[in-house]
């Protein structure tokens, strides 16, 4: 289910046709606008030591300098072109790529540019109240001594890697850049197993639903879940591409020693895909129970009318024998011809529902 935003709702939306026209390379934000004000933290670190900051604008990212080789950058918010170009040009980042990030409908890639690679992820929050998925595209581009990052807004999804850089001796700070990119993709891929369980347990219970009270709107839940599972599932399709690019790539910025821990992250795809394909069918059998007992409750209602159908029909019958206009009808001019009719019309039906209840116990034997 699409979230229903309101007209008056503070984030604004950009269009594809703000780029009409315009040459490559253009900074346009393109997307929904999840972060009033954008935010960049930047942490500098060696083997020994770690420095953190918050680079405001794009005077501060132009000014700052890095007191350790190594630079783990990351911003909140993609709307700022200033910004976006003062860290383009501070890295030197090609302008495509730039113009790549500020487009948040990117497809999972990976393009080579020889001294950096730029790699497009989408991560989803799965919301239970609506039963949806919220998507954010996280660009990360790594270099031979940096990490950058780029989000639509905080999630707190690499709080816990900060966390362990943050601690004195790590491996993160001792091994080299490549084994941080290996932290940032592989916590991008563990947040899918997280999604995947959401999706199939929220399957499980529509399940039950589907059994228990097929309602139109446990239909219109089976459907909607299948389309967020659909718009899951094209992001992870393509992201197997893009870690079996990194493990295939030899001679390139990840070194032989980080190598087996790709390999490990694209068995981890792999796993995500397949699990997500088991929900799939899942949503599947669940809107054939759906049908199933749709149509078995059609059945009992089309059971239940029918027997009482035929338990009104002699009485019809015989209301009809005695009103018709004949002098010789019997009991015409019996004093208790009435009472004699009814207790006709109740005797046959009192038996023909014995009838029915006696042939129905035997099939349930």
């Amino acid at each position: 289910m699409k979230h229903k935003r309101k007209t008056d709702s503070p984030r604004k939306r950009a269009t594809t046709n703000k780029k009409a026209g315009l040459p490559p390379g253009t900074l346009v934000h393109v997307g929904e606008i999840r972060t009033p004000v954008p935010a960049v933290q930047v942490m500098s670190f060696d083997t020994d030591a770690l420095v953190e900051a918050v680079l405001p604008d794009a005077a501060a990212v132009t000014r700052w300098q890095a007191p350790h080789p190594r630079v783990w950058l990351n911003v909140h918010g993609l709307q700022d072109a200033e910004l976006m170009r003062a860290i383009g040009q501070r890295f030197g980042l090609h302008p495509l790529v730039m113009e790549d990030i500020l487009n948040t409908g990117q497809r999972p890639k990976i393009d080579d540019y020889g001294d950096y690679l730029y790699c497009v992820i989408r991560m989803f929050t799965w919301h239970e109240n609506t039963r949806s998925v919220e998507a954010d595209q996280i660009s990360v581009i790594i270099g031979r001594e940096f990490v950058l990052t780029f989000q639509e807004r905080p999630t707190g999804l690499f709080e816990a890697l900060r966390q362990r850089l943050r601690t004195p001796g790590a491996q993160l700070r001792s091994r080299g850049i490549d084994h941080l990119a290996h932290g940032v993709i592989d916590t991008l891929v563990d947040r899918y197993f997280t999604l995947v369980d959401a999706l199939g347990s929220a399957a499980e219970a529509m399940e039950d639903e589907a059994a228990e009270s097929p309602a139109p709107a446990v239909l219109r839940r089976i459907n909607n879940l299948k389309h967020e599972l659909l718009t899951v599932r094209r992001a992870a399709w393509p992201l197997r591409e893009v870690l079996g690019t990194l493990v295939r790539t030899e001679g390139g910025i990840f070194s032989e020693a980080t190598r087996p821990y790709l390999r490990d992250i694209l068995d981890h795809t792999l796993h995500v895909v397949e699990l997500l394909d088991d929900v799939r069918d899942l949503l599947g059998d669940v809107l054939n129970i759906y049908l199933s007992s749709v149509s078995n409750r059609l059945n009992q209602e089309v059971r239940v009318l029918t027997v009482l159908t035929m338990l009104f029909l002699p009485a019809t019958l015989i209301a009809g024998i005695f009103g018709m206009n004949f002098e010789t009808l019997p009991w015409a001019h019996a004093t208790h011809g009435f009472w004699l009719s009814i207790g006709l019309m109740m005797t046959t039906a009192v038996l023909l529902a014995a009838i029915l209840w006696r042939r129905e116990r035997r099939q349930r034997t």
